[in-house]
């Protein structure tokens, strides 16, 4: 298939690299023109492991391309990836601006059917201001469909994700919409879940902040066993071992970090209080996590006394 990614960000990227090593016709646009250069002359503006390999080895077989034109991305192709960014507000709730703008130049310059596809992580009901701005300015007559495919990957460990992932979500409103994206997914070896958009948009706020919690969950254990003089590392092992619950995400340590995890959770928050729900288990989840990161500076100050003028080395340190 011919497929046009829009954001050349980490998940545009990773996207873009494995659909190209799977056959397909990729091209990938951005509206900075720096980066699309860079990219141009060989360059990569994320550092992610085999990243760049990839995206070398398809360009060299004719399959993925750089470029600024999203008119040529959109009349190009057959399924059109919306990969930008959607930052949070001080409220927590996502900046949809660039979802915004991706879909009104998709609008202007639909010609023919296609399928237009969430990638990035979304609001739920974001599919439908995206379906709706797009019929309202596209040409009259003409065809098309919103889907929702989030992403899970993890940084560092990103192209082995997207190459053999735990499973693939896809939220859908037609039948032809799903046969399209069935169809480009054929290749992939993984629990295919097909289900309606709202849905899709959900599974990834749901799974990252569950991840988040399993964490916090880790650390207030934590603060257990220091006062109990227990060993929190054998407790959650013990804990993890019973298969309903699993041993990913039991370290206790500094707290969830990075950029996917604190602005999931606090934007799931968000959208569930938006719903009428007060979800207080995240308000916890949350309160946990930056108590967790007190409670270590105050161990630190406990066995040094002072800390203005230390030099601290911190190892193997990961930014979850």
């Amino acid at each position: 298939m011919n497929l046009t990614i829009i954001g050349t960000g980490y998940v545009g990227l990773v996207t873009g690299a494995v659909f190209a090593e799977r056959g397909h016709a990729v091209l990938c646009v951005d509206k900075v023109v720096e980066k699309i250069d860079l990219l141009n002359r060989g360059g990569m503006p994320i550092y992610e492991p085999g990243i760049e390999e990839s995206v070398a080895a398809s360009r060299k077989a004719g399959r993925l391309r750089f470029g600024t034109d999203i008119a040529e991305g959109v009349r190009s192709a057959d399924v059109i990836f919306l990969c930008v960014d959607t930052p949070p507000h001080e409220s927590g709730s996502a900046d949809l601006s660039s979802i915004e703008a991706a879909s009104n130049q998709i609008a202007r310059h639909l010609d023919r059917y296609k399928v237009i596809v969430e990638k990035s992580t979304v609001p739920v009901k974001t599919g439908e201001r995206v379906r709706q701005t797009i019929a309202r300015k596209c040409p009259e007559g003409v065809e098309f469909d919103v889907a929702s495919n989030p992403e899970f990957l993890r940084e560092g460990s990103a192209l082995a994700d997207a190459r053999k992932p735990d499973r693939i979500v896809l939220g859908v409103s037609s039948e032809r919409a799903g046969a399209v994206l069935r169809s480009l997914y054929a290749s992939f070896e993984a629990p295919l879940i097909v289900t309606d958009i709202p849905s899709a948009e959900i599974i990834k706020h749901a799974a990252n902040s569950f991840l988040a919690m399993k964490i916090s969950f880790a650390n207030a254990v934590s603060r257990i066993c220091e006062l109990a003089g227990a060993d929190v590392a054998e407790v959650m092992r013990g804990v993890g071992l019973d298969r309903r619950i699993g041993p990913a995400f039991l370290d206790a340590g500094f707290g969830y970090g990075g950029s996917c995890f604190p602005k999931d959770v606090a934007a799931f928050h968000r959208i569930a209080q938006e719903l009428g729900y007060d979800f207080r288990l995240l308000q916890e989840v949350q309160k946990i996590n930056e108590e967790q990161r007190q409670h270590v500076l105050h161990k630190l100050e406990q066995e040094v006394w002072i800390l203005k003028g230390k030099r601290i080395a911190l190892l193997g340190l990961a930014f979850k």
